[in-house]
This record gives structure tokens, sequence and C-alpha cells, in this order.
């Protein structure tokens, strides 16, 4: 079974991780045999799952974390449940698209799997990405930031971080798969964006955790060294693997 790593940061989860582009989700649309009803499992506070709800009848998002699913925003055509990725509760044969964004890594993809083809419609299609460290181009504050992500929290990462830096491609994926276009996220962020990002992750967490410290007014000072008052560009390359469900 998947398990809840984000539930004591939903509050910073849900203000300071980036969004997706809106391409992203109009090809998945395009793409889609119907836009009746789609799924985003493990869909925290539902960055994903808002943009599917304007593309789609019906939009459930269902994830572990009551506290992430709190701080979710309503809209009358999404349904929020807490569920386990691999026992979502739908009705079988009912989703035209399941999505899974920035969290298979955590799930028990054979029994996952088996959910997938239960709920999914048949020609659906089922879209998984991720997206691992950000590239940016300010050298200075690019060093900063790999130190703290390699080296402060470094060893605070569960192990299914490198699934992630691989990009998802070492993963079975048992589907007839479509190639994707590229797609990155792109953000401008000022300091308190970007230590508000870093407190999203859960290396941050199980560090302070393990340690009794907050490695971030630290982090916070050497970065405002580079960075002071301005904003930083940054962007993330996003893995994706999409396919159709066909049996």
């Amino acid at each position: 079974m998947s398990h809840d790593h984000f539930s004591t940061q939903s509050s910073d989860y849900v203000k300071y991780r980036p969004t997706y582009p809106e391409k992203l989700f109009d090809w998945l649309a395009a793409k889609a045999a119907s836009t009746d009803t789609a799924w985003d499992c493990a869909c925290g506070s539902g960055q994903a799952t808002l943009y599917l709800a304007t593309r789609f009848k019906q939009v459930v998002g269902s994830d572990l974390s009551r506290s992430q699913l709190n701080c979710a925003a309503h809209r009358p055509n999404i349904e929020w449940r807490v569920a386990h990725a691999e026992d979502s509760g739908l009705e079988g044969n009912s989703v035209d698209l399941i999505t899974v964004a920035q969290a298979l890594h955590w799930f028990d993809l054979r029994s996952f799997w088996q959910e997938v083809r239960r709920v999914g419609k048949y020609n659906g299609l089922i879209a998984v990405w991720s997206y691992g460290v950000f590239e940016i181009g300010n050298l200075e504050v690019k060093n900063v930031c790999n130190k703290y992500y390699d080296e402060t929290v470094g060893p605070y990462w569960p192990p299914e971080r490198k699934i992630v830096e691989a990009g998802y491609g070492s993963l079975d994926f048992p589907f007839q798969e479509i190639q994707s276009p590229s797609y990155k996220i792109e953000v401008s962020w000022n300091l308190d964006q970007l230590i508000g990002y870093f407190s999203s992750w859960s290396a941050t967490t199980r560090y302070k955790v393990a340690t009794g410290n907050d490695p971030l007014p630290a982090l916070r000072e050497q970065l405002a060294a580079y960075l002071g008052h301005d904003r930083v560009d940054l962007h993330w390359p996003i893995s994706l693997r999409v396919g159709r469900i066909n049996s």
C-alpha cells in the first residue's frame, strides 16, 4: 500500500508547490476518448485536479492524507475522497483518464496497475509524471540549492526519491505507451517562495524530526547573500508517461 509522507507539511505544500503547464492538460484531454470522468490519484491538495476540472465533466481527487485534502479548493464537479491508490472505491469501468502527478513512486505498483485496469474504461488513458531537481541559471543560487539538496537534507530523502530522479523511466509501465510532447514547469520566485518550496519537502521535515533543528534559516541567509529582493527563474523538466488501458 502507498504511504502518507506529506500530512505534516500540508499548508506549505499547497502554498509553495509549483503548478503544472496548462498545455499538459489540454493535450491529455485531447487524447482522451471521452472527457466525462477523470481520476487524479494521490492528488495532494489538488494541484493537478483543478486543471482537470476545467476539462472533464466530473473529477475525483483521492489521497491518503485528509490533511492535504482539507487544503484543496472546492469545485462543484470535484469529489475529494480519502483513499489508497490501490483501493480507490471507484466503480469499475468508470474513468476516462487516470493521472498520477509526482506520486507514483510511493505506490505498490502491481496492485495499482490492477486498480487502473479495473476502474479505467476500455481505451482510457493512464498518465503519470514526475519532476526532479529544478534547473536554474543563477550559478551562485544553484550551488547553494544543490548543496542543501545533496548534503544538508540528502540523507533524509526516502529511497523512493531515486525513482523520481530517474524520471520514472525505470518503472514497469504495462500499457500501450503513447509518445507525448515535452513539457516543463516554469516559475519566477523570490526568496520567500524559494524557502517555502524547500519547507514542503519531505526531506526537510525528516531532517527537523531527526535533528530537532530547522535547516531553513541558515539556507535563507545563504541565499539572501546572492538573491536579496530579486527574483530567480527556475524550471523543472517533466518526465511524462502515457498509456492506453486496453485490458
